[in-house]
């Protein structure tokens, strides 16, 4: 290498394993969390470094000399209190991480005896931590007390770089099953198992709910014993019902005999008191009953007749008193002669 200065040899050979390749180095970080980009360099050969996220100048670094101390430039005011560095060194730190963070980060190395700066990338993935995975049961199939079906694990958010797992747990054996589906197939005279999901990604991992065979199978035990017990509790609903109505039907009939029973005795009531008159008053006039009214007149014989003289006497008022009526009976006074 003739022509190459000391410093950019000694510079080279500690960039070493994927920036010499070319290859980005990947890093891993957590939201809210913080990450290392490592930078392993002699400061007394550098004489400026650049950080770059994206196509984005992040922090601009003139190392420290003998006759002045380092100068940090921060070009974004967002990123001020994220940016730190570690001490003795200048491998960035960065803080309070988002999902916004993932991305390419490159770090150029500029000297003044280089043409061109020497340069070294890192890729970061930023992950959420995962929360307990949801299991959803498939359809089942319950056929001579066996029970088939799939159990299917997944997260509600955050399935970048998810992988998924199962554990089947029973008092024999333990199994791995790899991927999010697990298929089942169970009778009901083996052992109860348990079956646990398991999420994981570069940063965290976390597990379902246990989930128990013999309560996700329960129909295929005795095959119709659950359509025979759901037989007999609408038998029971049924006749209850039937009950219910009955007696209902009853009361009410019972209600309407009373009912009339009381009308009848109200009409019976009203009819009685129409029947009694009201009394005689005494200036009602009175009539006689004229017997053998139809009888035969004898003949008149004149030599037998004798005839009298009707003599009616004038009416008298009394003074001051008032006028009787017209309808008032008069007094008559009859001779009969024979």
């Amino acid at each position: 290498m003739l022509g190459v200065p000391a410093c950019f040899i000694f510079l080279l050979c500690q960039l070493t394993g994927p920036a010499a390749s070319g290859i980005p180095k990947k890093l891993v970080g957590a939201i809210g969390g913080s990450v290392i980009f490592p930078l392993n360099l002699s400061v007394n050969l550098v004489d400026s470094i650049i950080w770059v996220f994206n196509s984005t100048t992040l922090v601009t670094i003139q190392p420290k000399t003998a006759d002045k101390n380092a100068l940090i430039i921060v070009t974004q005011k967002r990123n001020t209190e994220r940016v730190n560095f570690t001490h003795e060194g200048y491998s960035l730190k960065l803080s309070r991480l988002t999902k916004n963070d993932s991305g390419v980060y490159r770090v150029e190395i500029h000297n003044s005896t280089l043409q061109d700066p020497l340069t070294q990338e890192y890729e970061l993935h930023v992950y959420e931590y995962l929360s307990k995975p949801k299991v959803i049961i498939g359809l089942q199939e319950n056929k001579n007390g066996t029970c088939v079906t799939n159990l299917t694990c997944s997260m509600e958010h955050g399935e970048e770089d998810v992988t998924y797992s199962w554990k089947s747990l029973d008092q024999a054996t333990n199994e791995s099953h790899r991927g999010s589906i697990l298929p089942i197939s169970w009778r009901w005279e083996k052992s109860d198992m348990t079956f646990i999901c398991m999420a994981s990604n570069p940063i965290s991992s976390n597990s379902s709910n246990p989930i128990f065979a013999q309560n996700l199978c329960e129909g295929a035990a005795g095959g119709q014993t659950p359509y025979v017990i759901l037989y007999v509790l609408l038998s029971f609903f049924l006749l209850c019902s039937l009950t219910l109505v009955l007696i209902i039907f009853i009361i009410r009939r019972e209600r309407k005999k009373v009912s009339e029973i009381i009308e009848e005795k109200k009409e019976l009531d009203t009819h009685q008191e129409t029947l009694h008159f009201p009394p005689i008053s005494e200036e009602m006039p009175e009539y006689d009953t004229i017997s053998n009214f139809n009888s035969v007149i004898p003949e008149e014989n004149p030599a037998n007749t004798i005839y009298s003289t009707l003599h009616i006497p004038p009416k008298v008022t009394e003074p001051h008193s008032l006028p009787m009526s017209s309808d008032t009976p008069r007094s008559c006074t009859y001779n009969n002669v024979i």
